[in-house]
């Protein structure tokens, strides 16, 4: 913070340090401009964050790793970013895709598991992996579709391995016997502030859009 009065004890006796003065006044717009120029300067700082950044500077960064915006939002863009940063670091591996996933959605990897299907005891399929559990409410905050989710999976496994189907996991559950409630699992009030969502199952296609 630059304070006129600040600036002004600087100066030696022999000026006038009243800040009505002539000099007190041409301070008050010298240290209005330092103040803009910091602030302008702690925006560029923080805006090298893809969780800070927004318009052009988010473009920019798209630029230096190869990932192009389309019509994305910022919100959606930043998980694009994210994901192909991840992405070129990308060993393919279960592990690294979950970490990939988690940095996107900045959830916790924990929440998040996949599953080879050449063991599937019941569809067996080799060179396929299911993601068999995904947080819904985070792709939902992330702005991200559903579909534009699987294309960012699709394209952080190995090349050959198809993702065969991932499940977005729900919190909505119905309650045991005796009585019991729940504010996140079960039907919500009217306004929506408690209750339970469904999740959702996709098989991915190749025929989405995205510039990933």
């Amino acid at each position: 913070m630059y304070k006129t009065i600040d600036i002004l004890k600087k100066f030696t006796d022999v000026f006038n340090k009243d800040s009505n003065s002539n000099l007190g006044k041409i301070i008050q717009i010298f240290s209005q401009q330092l103040q803009d120029l910091e602030t302008t300067n702690i925006r560029i700082k923080e805006w090298r964050l893809i969780d800070n950044a927004e318009g052009v500077a988010l473009d920019l960064i798209g630029e230096n790793i190869q990932q192009p915006r389309g019509i994305a939002t910022d919100e959606v863009y930043r998980v694009l970013l994210k994901s192909k940063i991840a992405r070129n670091l990308s060993t393919s591996d279960i592990n690294t895709i979950i970490r990939v996933l988690s940095l996107a959605l900045d959830a916790d990897p924990s929440t998040i598991r996949i599953q080879e299907k050449w063991n599937d005891p019941t569809e067996p399929e080799p060179a396929a992996i299911k993601v068999i559990e995904v947080p819904l409410a985070k792709i939902n905050e992330s702005g991200l579709a559903p579909e534009q989710f699987v294309k960012i999976i699709q394209k952080t496994v190995a090349a050959g391995v198809k993702v065969a189907s991932i499940e977005l996991t729900g919190t909505f559950e119905f309650g045991g016997l005796p009585m019991e409630t729940d504010a996140a699992a079960g039907f919500s009030d009217v306004d929506g502030t408690t209750g339970g969502y469904f999740g959702a199952a996709f098989e991915p296609s190749s025929d989405q859009e995205l510039p990933i």
